[in-house]
């Protein structure tokens, strides 16, 4: 498989531990940016960054409109829609939640489908609904690739469960695997830019 040139990754309850696994599995000279949606309360103060940050070292941040892809984790911020455009940048927006969800995982995973086609990563985390399945399925039909929390470690099993219905999966596997499975895509990355 070629390395992606972005990886999206969504989640909602009990995802914070797996995505907090994943990110320390990768060192700070990691090549890829990652994108990530987590359900969030619209009152929350958001110390995602701060709280995933001090457990990895690659570097990470809250996504703001404008904010240039690169290497590290960008997270959507409470109450946006975090979109990916193909100039490189994020786009955030106050459209109606979907699903109940603002940010929703579709809206990052379609966009990224659309803005990147076959050189997207996928990724759906534990998480007690279905937002994600059909962004997953975006991403498959633009010929990117799709993996999935394996139901049986996550906390909330739905939301995997609803996205290997719906998708499948080219790979079912636990955060730590996931983590050890994205380093292979950094020798490639770096290469190919």
């Amino acid at each position: 498989m070629t390395a992606p040139k972005v990886i999206v990754i969504g989640g909602s309850a009990g995802a914070l531990e797996p995505l907090t696994t994943i990110a320390a599995a990768l060192p700070a000279s990691f090549p890829i940016p990652l994108v990530a949606v987590l359900h969030i309360p619209d009152d929350f103060e958001n110390t995602l960054p701060e709280t995933i940050g001090r457990r990895c070292t690659i570097p990470v941040q809250e996504g703001m409109h404008g904010t240039r892809l690169s290497c590290g984790l960008i997270l959507a911020p409470p109450n946006y829609h975090l979109l990916l455009e193909a100039d490189g940048t994020v786009a955030l927006s106050l459209d109606a939640p979907v699903g109940y969800s603002r940010p929703s995982i579709d809206v990052l995973f379609e966009s990224a489908a659309l803005a990147y086609g076959a050189r997207v990563l996928g990724i759906v985390l534990s998480g007690a609904n279905d937002d994600g399945a059909r962004g997953l399925a975006a991403i498959r039909q633009a010929g990117g690739t799709v993996w999935v929390q394996d139901p049986q470690t996550a906390s909330a099993a739905y939301m995997p469960d609803a996205a290997l219905r719906l998708v499948g999966a080219d790979r079912v596997a636990p955060p730590r695997e996931i983590g050890t499975a994205l380093l292979a895509f950094a020798p490639e990355a770096a290469r190919n830019g």
